[in-house]
């Protein structure tokens, strides 16, 4: 079997550069941004006069990226600001070593949480953060409470 590994999520935007500021708010890294259409965009997207304006962001230390995409041309299609419960692709999650450090900046940067940041039995804290268009972020972080679960099950299966 070929090795797999996770390289890139694809997420349409209407506003790339909102879209942009968003992710940077919460620490992403721009790595490049571009202007692409033509036959071959037309024929691997299954459109006809595919153009985009698109741009790769990457977590700081690495880990897998996400390709912004605005369609220029066709027009897109699909309903913005979902709840979490629809189908279909929902949030993006990124471990984080600072879960409170990543939400202030996301809001001194106008961004809100979904609801509120959660301890999850100190397995874990998280929250959803909720970027325009409906783009749904989640930070985490591990606590110490996941690693006596990991010993357990060490344990256990000793």
């Amino acid at each position: 079997m070929t090795d797999f590994r996770m390289d890139h999520v694809g997420v349409t935007v209407q506003d790339l550069d909102k879209a942009l500021a968003f992710f940077q708010a919460l620490g992403f890294e721009v790595e490049g941004r571009s202007e692409i259409g033509g036959p071959w965009a037309d024929r691997v997207n299954g459109l006809d006069g595919t153009r985009v304006d698109m741009a790769m962001v990457k977590p700081p230390g690495g880990g897998t990226k996400l390709e912004l995409t605005r369609f220029i041309s066709p027009e897109p299609v699909g309903e913005m600001d979902k709840p979490v419960n629809s189908f279909g692709f929902s949030h993006v999650c990124y471990q984080v070593d600072d879960v409170d450090a990543v939400i202030a900046r996301a809001r001194d940067a106008g961004y809100e949480l979904v609801r509120e940041l959660v301890n999850y039995q100190d397995v874990y804290r998280l929250a959803y953060i909720r970027g325009p268009e409906g783009l749904l972020g989640r930070v985490s972080k591990f606590g110490p409470a996941l690693f006596g679960m990991l010993v357990g099950c060490l344990v256990l299966r000793s």
